[in-house]
């Protein structure tokens, strides 16, 4: 489920990128730091949009810098780093590490199931760091888990246990807005969950595994049910989010929230529909011709009819002339010989 938190660049400030990227950045280095390059295979934008909101929301000390990598290795890249870089890095293994037993449980991906026991060993003294809420997320995906393999079809349950995995996560600490970021981060992760249902479901279908949406993909208006559903969890996320006394990157954050999180949605959801009108079209065009056929032959059939009824009627007609010219035959020599009579009198 990686892969949905990420910015609109196409309506970002280049400025408002730099900052953005050089957090990116700055989570890609604490990830190598903390798990090498293990770890740093484990880098998505997802978590970019955490450390930015936690760090705009608290402010901490932020450190500045520039490095070059692996993925990049001839250009210098700004990098700032604080304490929720570091925490997002640390989310970031662990929500991967969850992702792989997920992914080898589900589709029994063999590498999955390696890069999990390598990730797993790197991160066991998270299970110090973060004991509680790694308590709290391991029975929140466990129920998760369970209601996968019972095909759980009920949407609002699974998405809310997805949604509940998240608000561990984005709250962070026990404070004043703690109860704003968890429902920030309780709608936001119902959103993720219920777009990646969105997106998987005709695939699903094909190989007969779990989505909780294959039953309502049939419904004429699963299309118009799915954004609803969608834009009411965003609307509750967005909200929480406003609730928040941000100043510092707001624009960031609101580019993500109110536009970024849509881009996957949108292009799987135009994807689709241009598959569905192609269809649709074609199926318009075999009916149209076997209605053309059908018209045809009923044209055929009505005008063999008529010919037949034509021929009838001139047979009937050359019947009733000979038969007309007969009897005038027989009247006219009844006549003659009644003229003969009379003379040989």
């Amino acid at each position: 489920m990686f892969g949905y938190i990420i910015i609109n660049k196409a309506e970002m400030k280049f400025k408002e990128f730099d900052i953005y990227h050089s957090y990116y950045c700055g989570i890609c280095r604490d990830l190598k730091r903390k798990y090498g390059a293990i770890g740093q295979m484990s880098l998505s934008y997802d978590m970019t949009f955490l450390a930015i909101l936690l760090t705009s929301l608290y402010e901490p000390e932020t450190k500045t810098g520039s490095c070059k990598c692996i993925a990049h290795p001839f250009e210098n890249h700004d990098t700032r780093t604080n304490v929720f870089t570091e925490y997002a890095a640390d989310m970031n293994a662990l929500f991967a590490l969850y992702k792989c037993h997920d992914d080898w449980e589900d589709e029994k991906k063999l590498w999955k199931l390696i890069y999990g026991k390598m990730l797993e060993g790197k991160t066991k003294q998270l299970k110090d760091t973060y004991a509680e809420k790694i308590r709290k997320i391991s029975l929140r995906m466990q129920d998760f888990s369970e209601g996968e393999q019972s095909e759980n079809a009920d949407i609002d349950i699974m998405a809310g246990l997805f949604g509940s995995v998240m608000a561990e996560i984005v709250a962070v600490r026990e404070d004043e807005w703690e109860e704003n970021l968890r429902r920030l981060g309780f709608f936001l992760g119902k959103f993720i969950y219920l777009c990646d249902a969105y997106e998987d479901v005709e695939e699903d279908i094909k190989k007969g595994t779990f989505n909780p949406l294959k039953k309502k993909y049939a419904n004429p208006n699963f299309e118009e049910e799915c954004k609803t559903i969608l834009m009411m969890m965003m609307s509750e996320c967005c909200r929480e989010f406003e609730r928040l006394p941000i100043l510092e990157n707001v624009e960031i954050l609101r580019n993500i929230l109110y536009s970024g999180v849509w881009g996957r949605y949108e292009a799987v959801h135009e994807k689709r529909l241009g598959r569905l009108q192609k269809a649709g079209n074609l199926k318009a065009e075999n009916t149209g011709a076997e209605n053309t056929g059908r018209e045809n032959t009923e044209a055929e059939n009505t005008g063999a009819e008529n010919t037949g009824t034509e021929n009838t009627g001139s047979e009937n007609t050359g019947t009733e002339n000979t038969g007309a010219e007969n009897a005038k035959t027989e009247n006219t020599g009844a006549e003659n010989a009644e003229d003969a009579g009379a003379e040989d009198a």
